[in-house]
Parts: structure tokens; C-alpha cells; sequence
């Protein structure tokens, strides 16, 4: 812009022309500029030139000078009995301040300047609405319009049914409050200064929300609980603030692969593909938290929303919201009881048929009928434990050209060759993805029948096709071509991409790409989850295996951590994605092992192993060779070793599965969800909880041995029989490399190994009793056929 500027300049001072022109020019240039400020928002984020698939971050546009911040500030009027009132929001400005070596901002009330006058108010009274789902659930709903769209529940995606209503809070006026009881806690909606304060069921206040007069004790002048309305188009996003306590610790937002407790991080929650899991982004993040002192937040929202938790204010949850209104459910009680009650309205994961937990077999790529033959005979003759092969990009006649059918130069007899895996023992998954570039057959098809996402002129946001799931007509011309596979004798499809949903895009839901964007996700798995599921054997559920999420997507399993590298930290990335995924609703997750992008070395695939096989699924995949006897023969030994002990352990597995779906639990469990009363627990993010009994610290170095962190109690080595008390330990690991412990009391059953899932005798099940000072050991039953687990003791 400058260098457009600078010869008009030029030429002002050479020509001497009127004032009256000069006015004129600068008019106009700072329409221009007005225009170019306007797009900037768009094309850039945080700042910097925005990159497709790069995070949101929302918080820069609560710092936007242009922009008018109303602030809650005192209830105006409530009625207890419908939950219902109005609260007052007083009108601010920020304006900078200067103070000796500081140049900064604060919030200072402002008197608009509006036209007409009478047509606005300048502290809108705009409506709140309180609702209780359960005893343990209160959903808070406040809007920054004194317009109220119509959508109801039954259109959310992120919902599982309608949202139920609970008689167990009473509520009453106290004062300078309105307080609202369970048997669990308490909301309290103080009038002025105006709060919501959320307590336990002893009274103690486990968070609330801010209010310009704290800014009275410090220097630091925090923008409280407030909305925005831009400068430059009027739109309006709300920024709720809370309180985060001394030593408050906060979990889940989705597979996230920083560290576990997000205190003092911003996490972004928007769907991005971050290329891996070492990094910040998520290809599946989720607008839910808890926090250690017993509560939990669900966003219910598909817009981007960055939660600066004590990021920048050690005291403050910041949760900078792009939408225009708030509509959370807080829950209250411990780990499990946030998880059951979040995934009472989201939804919970359908138990998963018994082959799904088997070992999958891939890499990138197999490109002929006769390699997946090959790879089947060589896993049974080399007596690997398997259920699954997989065909990545190459199963097309050109790679990564998703056309949905075989080549026919590489795949002479695709049925036969199906029916042949299946005799072997073997289920078949294909690759596909949901973006069409112009040299795909189908390029046309879909531009002339409507059923890609559109730019703003209704042409192509860029230049591939990317499936609008939002509009019925795409979602039954895409679940008809893989319906037309399954009846092949596929089944499962890998759900593979589905980040890259246009944010300028207009899509046929008649939202915009600031609302599908990360809805996408969850369209995706959707419509490719309920095809496979309509076409399941009587008695069983359908499979995906997905890399992208959103709240909801739960219900649509299940899915896998992405492209981890092949190093240390892309298994460190896993481990953590892995847990924060789990502690976010999702029962079952699997990933790579050994890494994707390169060859893995041998060292750090070997060590990866019990990882990969003591997760919901399992699954090697990369690039090649993942095929164990490619390697070596001690690492074909080792690769049987974790795979049939995973085999053996299947009733273990199967039962801790079904448990997981009724109570929405994952499998693949941080230790504080099993043991919320001990403080070291909290700490612990590179060890797990494989269901409810099994400990797993995997070696995330090479070396023999690791500290690792034990709940109270005692625990037995799976591997060796050595007790272990509580504490700090530094452990051996056995042969399988990994410390493999078993909590005192547990039953856990076992079978005779089988090398397929279909041959495995459940009635020869033996239950193994690991027992140091307990006297009654329990564990879990549950059969193909049986319709839930029982608990068996001795």
C-alpha cells in the first residue's frame, strides 16, 4: 500500500492542487484501506498471513482497539421458577494509557455514539437462560443480540438426542443471589456485581466468572466475562472469563499433544492438520474441559474457540470464543462422573465388533491384488496374530486418485480376492478421502450437481472439489459409492483428511465456513460411519478409521492419531494425543506404530510395540517396511510376542471395551481417572491405564529399564510376578519392552491363543488372580452375545 501511496504524494506537492481535492483523495484512500483492513481479518491469524489448516486464534480480536467490549456487569431482572432473566451489559472502549517505560490499554466505559440514538441502547439488557439436565448437569445459555435463532437441539450435530431435563435443583432467591441446588453443588447467579459461581456440595467455590471490579487489586487490567462488536462489520463473538485456582489443573480439549495439564497454554480448537502429532495443532480437537477440582465445561459450539488457560493471567480461564453466544454444560463430580455425564449428551461409542481389536496390517502402500494376498499368507505363516489388512492410496488405478474402484491393470478379481482374505481370517480396509482434484473422474460430476462447497461468486474456494456433507444430495451420492464397496465384501473404510473445510466457504446448511468448518469433522464420520453401520453383519456395528474429530464424533468409531514421526517424540506426541483424546469423551483411538513418515528404526518400533498392542487397536502402518519379517527375525519375534499376548488377553480387552461404552470411558486411561484421590496421579502423563487394571509405561528411550509413578497400593509385573508398592519406582522391563503391572486384586481372564479373533475358545477362558495383600480379586466377563459384563470374583 505504501508504495501505491507514495507517487500520488509525489505528485500533491508538484502540482499544488486544492485542498478540496486533497479531502477528496484521502477519502477515498481510506475507503481503500478500509476495505483492505477488512480482508486482512480474514487472510490473516494472529497476525501473520493465514495458512490453510493453520489453528485460529480467536484471542487477537479481544485486543482490537476499533472494536466496542461490553462487559456483564449486574443481573437485571430473573425469574427462579422458569430460569430465565436478563443481564445488563455496560459499554467499554479500550483506550491506550501510557505509564513512564509502559505503553498499554485499558477498559474504560464509553457513551455511544450510535444513529440514530433512540434505535439503540448503550447497555443492552440481553437474555440468560439457566436449564438442568441432570443432577450433576446445568446448562448456561447467554446470548450477545436481543436476537434468538430458532435452531433447537434435535438440528445440533454435536448432540445426541434431546437434552433431558432434571427436577433435582431447587432454587431460591438468597439475598444478593440466586442459588440453585443439587445434592452434587450448587449455581449461584449473583445480581451485582453480576457472577456465576459454581460450588461443590460442601460449599466451596470450584470456580466463577469475573467481573471488571477485580481488576480493582492489580495493575493488570483483565478484560472480564464480555463480548465483542467489531469495528469493522458489527459481528459479535463472546469471551467468557473464569477463575483458575492455585495448583487447578485442566484436561481434554481433544487429542491434544502438548502436554496433558493445559494450565498455562492456549489451546486452539479449531480442526487444523497439523502434519503429526508433535505440534500444537489437532486434527481433532473438542470444546470440553474439566478440571481437577471437579468440575467440567462443554462449549457447545462448532466455532473456533482459543481457551487461554492462565496463559496470559495466571488467574484467569480465558475462552475466547468466535460465536456470538454461550451455551455451556457444566457438569459436576470426578473424572468418571464428568466423563459419563459429557457423554450422556454427546453421545457415547458404540461397542465395536470383536475382529476390530485384532492387529490391522498396513503401510503405504499396497498397489496389487497379489501383494495383499501375499502380505495375508506371510502373517499366518510367519504365526502373527491378525484380523486386518489395509489397502492405503494405491488400491486406485492412480495413487491417491480416489475414484472408489480397484484398479483394474493391478486388481484382476477384486471380489475374489476379498472372498480369499476372508477364508484366511482376514477383514479388508480401503483409503479414501473426501477432497476431489480437477484430474479426478468425478471432478465434473460433482460441479455440475452441486455438491462441493462453494466460494462466495459460487465457484471453487480453491481448486479441489471438497464434498459438501451438509447437503443431503452429496451425502447420498458419496455413502452410494461406498456402499457400492462393502457389497464387494469390504468392510471398513478409512476416513482419512477432512480438516481443510473452507472458512470462506458457503455450504448448503446455509451456514458459513466459520460454523462447518469444524463440523466437517464430524459430517465426515458420520456419513461414512452409518453407511458401513447399516450394511453390518445382524448384531453388529459399523467401523471407520478416522483422523479428524469434533465433538460428537465419539459416536462414529474410531480413530487413529495421525502421522506420528518416527522418533521418540512422535511417540511421546501419540501417547499424549492418545490420553487427552480419551479424557475427552472417546472410548477407543489407536495410532501407528513405529511412526509413519519414514522407515522406523528398529529400536523404536521395537519399544513402540506394547504400546500399539496394549491400545484399543492396533495398527502398523507407515512407510515401508512395517511388516515385522521385513525387518528382522528378532523383531518378527517380537512383533508375535506383543501380538499374542494381546490375543490372549482378548477377554480382557472385549469386557474393558464394553465397559467403556456404557460409561464413557476410554480404554487408553490417564491413571487420575482410576485414582482421583491420589495426587501423583494427576502428574503422570507417560503412563496409562489399559481399561481399569492394567498399568503400561511405555520406554520412550532405549534402555531396559524406567520411573515410573504407582497409585497407592501394591501391583504385580504382568511379565514376572515382582510386587511393586506404591511411589516412585524405577522398574525393569521384561521381555515384551515395556513396564506391563497389574493392580492388586484384579481378575483377568485369559484364553488359549488363536491366530484370528473368529477362533478364539471363550470357553476356555482362565481367570489369573494377582493378588498381594488383597483377598478378593474381581474382573470383568463379556462374550460376543452377551449383553453386558459381569463381574466375576475369587
Amino acid at each position: 500500500m505504501h508504495v501505491w501511496f507514495s507517487p500520488y504524494m509525489q505528485s500533491f506537492h508538484i502540482m499544488k492542487i486544492n485542498q478540496m481535492r486533497i479531502k477528496t483523495f484521502f477519502a477515498m484512500f481510506l475507503a481503500f484501506a478500509s476495505t483492505q483492513v477488512a480482508n486482512a481479518q480474514i487472510q490473516t491469524n494472529a497476525g501473520v498471513q493465514y495458512l490453510q489448516c493453520m489453528p485460529k486464534d480467536m484471542s487477537t480480536d479481544f485486543s482490537d482497539l476499533s472494536h466496542t467490549y461490553f462487559l456483564a456487569d449486574s443481573l437485571a431482572t430473573f425469574d427462579v421458577a422458569t430460569g430465565e432473566g436478563l443481564v445488563n451489559w455496560k459499554r467499554y472502549r479500550l483506550s491506550p494509557r501510557q505509564a513512564f517505560n509502559l505503553n498499554g490499554y485499558w477498559p474504560v466505559r464509553m457513551q455511544m455514539l450510535d444513529f440514530p440514538d433512540a434505535a439503540y441502547e448503550n447497555d443492552p439488557n440481553l437474555k440468560l437462560k439457566i436449564d438442568f439436565v441432570s443432577p450433576r448437569t446445568v446448562r448456561v445459555r447467554m446470548l450477545t443480540t436481543p436476537v434468538e435463532t430458532q435452531a433447537d437441539d434435535a438440528s445440533s450435530l454435536m448432540l445426541a438426542g434431546p437434552v433431558p431435563k432434571s427436577s433435582a435443583w431447587k432454587g431460591s432467591t438468597e439475598g444478593n443471589a440466586v442459588v440453585y441446588r443439587s445434592a452434587y453443588g450448587s449455581i449461584e447467579i449473583q445480581k451485582h456485581p453480576w457472577r456465576l459461581v459454581i460450588k461443590d456440595a460442601k460449599g466451596k467455590i470450584l470456580t466463577q466468572t469475573r467481573h471488571i471490579i477485580d481488576n480493582d487489586s492489580s495493575q493488570i487490567k483483565l478484560l472480564p466475562f464480555s463480548f465483542i462488536k467489531r469495528g469493522n462489520d458489527n459481528s459479535r463473538s463472546i469471551n467468557p472469563v473464569f477463575t483458575l485456582a492455585p495448583s487447578e489443573r485442566i484436561y481434554g480439549c481433544g487429542e491434544s499433544f502438548t502436554q496433558l495439564n493445559k494450565v498455562g497454554q492456549k489451546v486452539h480448537l479449531s480442526v487444523t492438520d497439523p502434519q503429526g502429532p508433535e505440534s500444537d495443532g489437532q486434527y481433532k480437537p473438542v470444546p470440553f474441559f474439566f478440571s481437577n477440582r471437579g468440575y467440567g465445561i462443554f462449549m457447545h459450539t462448532s466455532a473456533p474457540v482459543t481457551c487461554d488457560f492462565g496463559q496470559s493471567y495466571i488467574g484467569a480461564d480465558r475462552l475466547f470464543m468466535a460465536d456470538e453466544k454461550m451455551d455451556f454444560f457444566i457438569f459436576l463430580g470426578e473424572p468418571k462422573d464428568i466423563l459419563d455425564e459429557y457423554t450422556n449428551i454427546t453421545g457415547k461409542s458404540p461397542m465395536l465388533p470383536l475382529w476390530t481389536f485384532g492387529t490391522w496390517m498396513s503401510r503405504i502402500t499396497y498397489f496389487s491384488q497379489e501383494e495383499g494376498l501375499d502380505i495375508a499368507h506371510k502373517l499366518r505363516e510367519h504365526r502373527i496374530p491378525s484380523d486386518v489388512i489395509h489397502f492405503d492410496t494405491g488400491w486406485f488405478d492412480v495413487d491417491w486418485q480416489c475414484d472408489y474402484e480397484f484398479s483394474k491393470n493391478r486388481f484382476k478379481n477384486p471380489v475374489k480376492m476379498l472372498k480369499q482374505m476372508e477364508d484366511m481370517g482376514f477383514k479388508t480396509c480401503l483409503w479414501q478421502l473426501p477432497y476431489f482434484t480437477p484430474k479426478n473422474r468425478f471432478f465434473k460430476e460433482l460441479i455440475d450437481g452441486g455438491m462441493f462447497v462453494r466460494n462466495a461468486d459460487g465457484g471453487m474456494p480453491y481448486e479441489d472439489a471438497v464434498l459438501d456433507l451438509s447437503n443431503p444430495k452429496t451425502v447420498k451420492w458419496y455413502q452410494g459409492k461406498i456402499a457400492g464397496l462393502l457389497r464387494q465384501g469390504v468392510d471398513v473404510i478409512k476416513c482419512d483428511f477432512g480438516e481443510a473445510a473452507p472458512y470462506n466457504g458457503f455450504y448448503y446448511s446455509g451456514k458459513g465456513g466459520l460454523y462447518e468448518h469444524n463440523l466437517y469433522p464430524l459430517r465426515y464420520n458420520k456419513a461414512l460411519w452409518e453407511v458401513i453401520d447399516s450394511l453390518a453383519p445382524e448384531g453388529q456395528h459399523g467401523v471407520i478409521w478416522a483422523r479428524s474429530a469434533w465433538a460428537g464424533s465419539q459416536r462414529y468409531p474410531l480413530h487413529w492419531g495421525g502421522d506420528a514421526a518416527t522418533t521418540n517424540t512422535g511417540m511421546l506426541g501419540d501417547l499424549r494425543g492418545g490420553l487427552s483424546f480419551g479424557l475427552s469423551g472417546f472410548s477407543f483411538w489407536s495410532h501407528d506404530m513405529g511412526g509413519f513418515v519414514t522407515a522406523s528404526p528398529e529400536d523404536i518400533y521395537r519399544r513402540w510395540l506394547p504400546f500399539g498392542f496394549l491400545s484399543s487397536h492396533t495398527r502398523a502402518h507407515g512407510a515401508p517396511p512395517t511388516e515385522p519379517w521385513l525387518i528382522s527375525e528378532s523383531f518378527t519375534d517380537a512383533f508375535r510376542q506383543s501380538a499374542e499376548m494381546k490375543y490372549k488377553l482378548m477377554p480382557y480387552v472385549y469386557a474393558q471395551a464394553k465397559d467403556c461404552t456404557m460409561k464413557g470411558l476410554p480404554m487408553v486411561r490417564a491413571l487420575f481417572v482410576e485414582f482421583p484421590h491420589d495426587a501423583g496421579a494427576w502428574l503422570v502423563e507417560d503412563e496409562y491405564m489399559f481399561g481399569s487394571q492394567i498399568l503400561v509405561a511405555p520406554l520412550l528411550e532405549s534402555g531396559t529399564s524406567r520411573t515410573c509413578y504407582l497409585p497407592k497400593g501394591k501391583w504385580i509385573d504382568y511379565q514376572n510376578g515382582h510386587i511393586y508398592e506404591g511411589g516412585y519406582q524405577e522398574i525393569e522391563v521384561g521381555p515384551i519392552p515395556a513396564v506391563i503391572l497389574v493392580r492388586d486384586g484384579s481378575l483377568i481372564p485369559h484364553v488359549p491363543l488363536a491366530q484370528r479373533t473368529d477362533k478364539i475358545e471363550w470357553d476356555k477362558i482362565e481367570w489369573k488372580a494377582y493378588r498381594a495383600d488383597e483377598k478378593t480379586c474381581r474382573g470383568l466377563l463379556f462374550r460376543p452375545g452377551d449383553t453386558k459384563p459381569q463381574v466375576v470374583e475369587q
